[in-house]
């Protein structure tokens, strides 16, 4: 049995869903072992040929089924997969507890993911900014509360989705996804009087960051991930729910890129749905309360290893990144492809207009260019290339 997203199309065969698959957690855990056994042979606690022993064993650990089931045993994957390394080779596995291995793969897999998440904002990054750039001017009616307002200019609607994206970007960008190196109580006594010296080389190995203590229970690399999660997904829905509502039969102002089979329904074949920018405010509308487990995890973390809590995490933090994942990969496809009708914001501008001369209010767009000029100019500091 395999969960192919079938439920969650947002991610389903996006590069984001493979990154948290069962079979790329698996691999993070067999690195994060790999990776303490090359620590642990520079440093001279193993022998010369240690870690490949361990890299070997590692090789031939490859049926996430098999051992999710016999997980059950001691609630956490690691004590099957130590035990089939160990099997192998004594090398394994040396001074560590199941939270170092488990809570280092979750990093491993965080970066990964985090990787092509970033690279997908750049890309609706720069397709926004060439939307707000070329529409800097375009009149359309601004709306608060669901009603016409206002006159503004559709470069400065997309300009606001443009910096919340940047935002969000440079906020997840910069959460520090740090080892986990504490043994048995976080005291790291498993791992011998040169311990600390591991601790930084295990970083290297890994390639994550090198925390200042153990954090078995102080939880904070991963609710601020989360957080971090659920504001991209955020500013990414904000996207989704303006392109639906622009959308509309009755407003008509932007159109999603067509695509064979994109936008049909079953009941009704005249329809072409905002199928993209509906996916996209679904993880929106799920990430923020993934994130309220791992919040809820963190306060309830007792003493030196929490029970429950940690285990907890897994899912939602799973969840999480292959949510926003497939939003990011998403809203890059809608930026980049997205339809702007000028004369149909003209028409629905004439209507506020008309009325706002009878009311004697001002009908132009005050500083909505000059806005739109500032928002490039934050996108270009934080290294903002053009879009193709």
């Amino acid at each position: 049995m395999t969960d192919d997203g079938l439920l969650s199309p947002i991610r389903a065969g996006t590069a984001a869903e493979a990154a948290t698959a069962d079979e790329a957690w698996l691999q993070a855990l067999l690195d994060a072992e790999t990776a303490l056994a090359r620590a642990q042979e520079r440093l001279g606690v193993l022998p010369p040929g240690a870690a490949e022993e361990v890299a070997r064993a590692a090789r031939a650990v490859a049926d996430p089924a098999e051992l999710a089931v016999r997980a059950r045993g001691a609630g956490n994957p690691v004590v099957a997969i130590a035990a089939e390394l160990r099997a192998v080779t004594p090398h394994a596995h040396r001074g560590a507890t199941s939270q170092d291995i488990v809570d280092t793969a979750a990093m491993l897999v965080a970066s990964r993911t985090r990787a092509l998440i970033l690279a997908d904002l750049d890309r609706t990054c720069a397709a926004l900014a060439d939307l707000a750039g070329r529409h800097r001017a375009t009149p359309m009616a601004g709306r608060t509360l669901a009603r016409q307002a206002m006159p503004t200019t559709f470069g400065l609607k997309a300009a606001g989705w443009l910096l919340g994206c940047l935002q969000a970007r440079r906020r997840l960008a910069g959460v520090a996804l740090p080892v986990q190196l504490g043994g048995a109580a976080g005291t790291m006594a498993g791992y011998g009087e040169r311990a600390l010296d591991l601790l930084s080389l295990y970083a290297e190995e890994t390639g994550l960051a090198e925390p200042v203590l153990p954090w078995h229970t102080v939880r904070t690399p991963v609710v601020e991930l989360g957080s971090a999660l659920a504001q991209a997904a955020g500013a990414l829905g904000k996207i989704g729910t303006d392109v639906t509502l622009l959308a509309q039969s009755e407003i008509g102002e932007v159109a999603e890129p067509a695509a064979p089979g994109r936008g049909g329904s079953s009941a009704m074949p005249h329809k072409r749905n905002p199928v993209l920018a509906t996916m996209i405010r679904s993880a929106a509308l799920q990430v923020p309360a993934l994130v309220s487990v791992l919040l809820t995890a963190q306060g309830g973390a007792a003493q030196e290893r929490p029970a429950g809590e940690w285990h907890a995490e897994w899912q939602p933090l799973r969840d999480c990144l292959r949510l926003t994942g497939g939003a990011a990969a998403t809203a890059a496809e809608l930026a980049e492809g997205l339809e702007v009708l000028p004369e149909r914001m003209k028409e629905n501008l004439d209507r506020l207009l008309t009325v706002l001369d009878e009311h004697g209010s001002d009908t132009g767009v005050g500083s909505a260019p000059d806005l739109v000029d500032r928002a490039l100019v934050e996108w270009r500091a934080e290294g903002g290339v053009a879009a193709p």
